[in-house]
């Protein structure tokens, strides 16, 4: 089989089992109604939580950057890439996150796929909930390390996996704090206490808390910020911006810097993008209000879908997913929504596990309570007619 023929048959298999993804062209992203292949939508899909996407605060501090010190890097920050600004905002978000240090970073898969690939070699063992994003699991495949996955949030099959291992192996231990597909979140203090009675290191993501949850919006892990050893989080969604930040002792982001081949290889990040960052963690540090609004819409959101008979996990968060199980049965359910007018993706693997396909809904602060309640309205009588609800 040629090349061309092999990527054809991959691309063909896919079709079958109805997993393929394609591109669509969305405009007004960062608002409440977005307008997709020319369909006006509740946008019940993104992850701008807070609605700083497009805020002003944020285009302006851009724009501002931008005329500082122009419209790129020019280099990887360890050459001549390393703008003022870069280090007052990575200490801006060491003092939000209670740490030593922070290190910015390009993305959220960049700073998973970097810290564990330098943390981790071949002699160390890794433990990672089944859940964990992709990036996680791509970066323990790159370490080398041994990968044991323990059942989600499943503490006593973690404590099993770790009492297997041999005490001199060095051990980390990495979790999601929101789960992004699930909406639930992790047991972050039972932890605490499982890496400290194994010696073993503790790295958390927050891409889906930071700036959401705690007193300012540092992420679930911010009441046991000096007892975990490593935070990543993203500015992507909650923040409105773009990148993502790893933050810890002084001695772990020294570390990094040397070693991670993420940091090391690659031009430092737009002016632009950390001008926004910078901003972004100032109005999410100081701006409660925000939070609690987002908080209060994903209760509503899941109480009526749960209301309505709506299978929606083990979500207690913002992300409040329908799970359907076939991955026909949830692109028909989406492709009806959207016909209807609401932006609800299907999520299919191997993206969650298989036969769990789903509907992944996610509100924003900015949203209308009446928006939501009109959605749920209309979400159920498609449900019903698709067959999803009985």
């Amino acid at each position: 089989m040629s090349w061309y023929q092999y990527l054809q048959s991959e691309l063909a298999l896919r079709e079958e089992r109805q997993q393929i993804r394609k591109l669509h062209v969305t405009e007004n992203g960062p608002g409440c109604w977005i307008t997709k292949d020319g369909k006006r939508l509740l946008n019940l899909a993104s992850n701008n939580y807070l609605g700083l996407a497009g805020d002003k605060r944020l285009i302006e501090a851009a724009i501002e950057a931008v005329s500082l010190y122009g419209a790129g890097a020019t280099a990887s920050r360890l050459i001549v890439g390393n703008y003022p600004l870069y280090e007052e905002t990575e200490q801006d978000i060491a003092n939000w996150k209670g740490t030593e240090r922070a290190l910015l970073i390009g993305s959220g898969y960049t700073a998973n796929l970097g810290a564990l690939s330098a943390l981790l070699g071949r002699n160390d063992v890794v433990y990672s909930d089944r859940l964990n994003h992709a990036s996680i699991t791509d970066g323990i495949i790159l370490s080398r390390a041994e990968q044991k996955r323990y059942k989600h949030n499943d503490l006593e099959h973690l404590e099993k996996l770790l009492q297997e291992t041999p005490a001199n192996k060095r051990k980390l231990i990495v979790t999601d704090t929101v789960f992004s597909m699930d909406g639930d979140t992790a047991y972050l203090r039972e932890l605490v206490h499982i890496k400290e009675k194994y010696n073993a290191l503790l790295m958390v993501d927050e891409a889906h808390a930071s700036g959401v949850y705690g007193q300012n919006g540092a992420g679930l892990a911010q009441e046991l910020v000096e007892r975990i050893d490593l935070h990543m989080g993203t500015f992507s969604k909650a923040l409105g911006c773009s990148g993502a930040y790893l933050a810890g002792s002084k001695l772990l982001m020294e570390y990094l810097t040397n070693t991670m081949r993420s940091f090391i290889f690659t031009t430092g990040m737009p002016p632009s993008t950390v001008g926004s960052i910078k901003r972004a963690v100032e109005i999410v540090r100081d701006e409660s209000t925000r939070r609690a609004l987002l908080m209060q819409n994903g209760t509503l959101l899941r109480d009526l879908l749960k209301q309505a008979g709506f299978n929606t996990g083990s979500s207690s968060t913002h992300i409040v997913p329908i799970v359907i199980g076939s991955n026909e049965a949830t692109i028909s359910f989406s492709q009806m929504l959207q016909e209807k007018g609401i932006a609800a993706i299907a999520v299919r693997p191997p993206t969650v596990p298989e036969n769990s396909s789903r509907i992944r809904l996610t509100v924003t602060s900015e949203h209308k309570p009446e928006e939501i309640r009109e959605a749920v309205k209309l979400i159920a009588e498609t449900g019903l007619r698709e067959g999803v609800l009985s």
